[in-house]
């Protein structure tokens, strides 16, 4: 008598379904007029759109004449695009020791970075904001990397809790320890670190052997193209850093996944063996990475009229995302979102606040009170903010 087979997949045990995947499922299928998504984290007009940037089409259109080929690229990616990265986000000439890698987004660029620091130092200590990206803390545990946690938000003041960040500096971390910060506009907070705040910490990382790893995804919707750099600038004083670094939301292309590894090795010794390794880990996790969204950004940068047409559309997109935070600061309990920064601000609202807005308000937002102001229309703030009720709901 023949057995019956065991099924190949019987250890494995259903997983939870991403919150915010299933929450896009909840709002899609929510068929009431007027319902408002607060939670996905995309860019959207006044009219609820996410357009193409007139940048990228124009782009788009210059490739369509003149690209030749659609082979594979290298495994360090299109190398004119990182050398346009690099002209844009480090000073020039930039140091000799700093080698970089074309990557499936920012989120390739973490993966890949927590692979190689783990590859240098197995299970290496990596502390990350609480709160911060829902994904950081699982990409380094599947990296093979320890994470923990600092305190970064002052509840009180809606501030970064700078003196807590420096304790951990001084005092918790370890020599060798990787600090993952955000290069601005932080997520979920936007509660961004001063340049003089970036600098008192630089100065800490480097006298205690502090390994910083700069995650930089709203790069331009902050303050400025420049002005948004300041820290990623003093952060690449020290003698090794990681920079991950994602062109979604600045250029438009969410869907393209564009974005960058770059590596300060400390020497140019290390270049080779930091580099050999990147692309060995690249190719066994993605093989090439894709094109077209890494050839449009070249295009934009290497053409004057382009580039400044990119950046007065992210001047546009800066100016409606504050004029989303004025409104919402003049509301009492939620002042501080006025003098944050880019997309995302966390409210203080327990999960049946969150559930209770869902049902009878029609209004989506994470259960952690994350709301993406950069995708909410002035008359949707303006009845977001009755709905939380006379300020009950202050920001955190």
């Amino acid at each position: 008598m023949t057995q019956s087979p065991t099924s190949f997949f019987a250890t494995l045990q259903p997983q939870p379904a991403d919150p915010l995947l299933s929450l896009i499922k909840l709002f899609r299928e929510d068929g009431r007029a007027g319902k408002i998504d607060l939670g996905v984290g995309v860019y959207r007009n006044d009219k609820g759109e996410t357009p193409v940037f007139r940048a990228v089409k124009a782009a788009e259109r210059k490739l369509v004449e003149t690209q030749a080929t659609k082979a594979y690229l290298g495994a360090d990616g299109n190398v004119a695009y990182l050398d346009r990265l690099r002209a844009l986000l480090f000073a020039q000439p930039a140091p000799s020791d700093l080698v970089g890698l074309q990557t499936p987004g920012g989120t390739g660029a973490i993966r890949l970075g927590m692979e190689i620091a783990n590859a240098a130092r197995p299970r290496t200590r990596i502390w990350i904001s609480d709160p911060s990206w829902p994904a950081h803390i699982p990409l380094a545990r599947i990296a093979g990397l320890e994470p923990a946690t600092f305190r970064y938000l002052d509840p009180a003041t809606g501030l970064v809790a700078f003196d807590e960040v420096m304790d951990l500096l001084r005092n918790r971390a370890e020599p060798g320890d990787v600090i993952l910060l955000q290069g601005c506009c932080h997520n979920p907070t936007g509660a961004d670190l001063t340049p003089a705040q970036w600098t008192e910490a630089a100065a800490a990382m480097r006298e205690r052997g502090l390994i910083p790893f700069v995650d930089f995804a709203y790069h331009g919707l902050g303050t400025g193209i420049e002005e948004d750099l300041a820290g990623v600038r003093i952060i690449a004083d020290l003698p090794q850093y990681f920079l991950a670094y994602s062109c979604s939301k600045n250029f438009g292309l969410y869907r393209e996944r564009v974005g960058a590894l770059f590596v300060r090795t400390g020497s140019t010794g290390s270049n080779l063996a930091v580099m050999s390794n990147l692309a060995l880990r690249s190719r066994l996790l993605w093989s090439m990475p894709p094109d077209h969204g890494a050839a449009i950004v070249e295009a934009i940068l290497s053409d004057a009229g382009l580039t400044g047409q990119w950046q007065a559309e992210l001047t546009e997109m800066r100016a409606r995302i504050r004029g989303v935070r004025a409104l919402f600061g003049k509301v009492p309990g939620l002042a501080v979102l006025a003098g944050q920064q880019g997309m995302f601000a966390q409210l203080a609202l327990q999960p049946e606040q969150v559930q209770t807005l869902r049902t009878e308000q029609a209004i989506y937002m994470a259960e952690s009170g994350r709301i993406n102001l950069a995708g909410i229309s002035l008359e949707e703030a303006a009845r977001f903010i009755t709905a939380l009720g006379d300020g009950q709901a202050a920001a955190s």
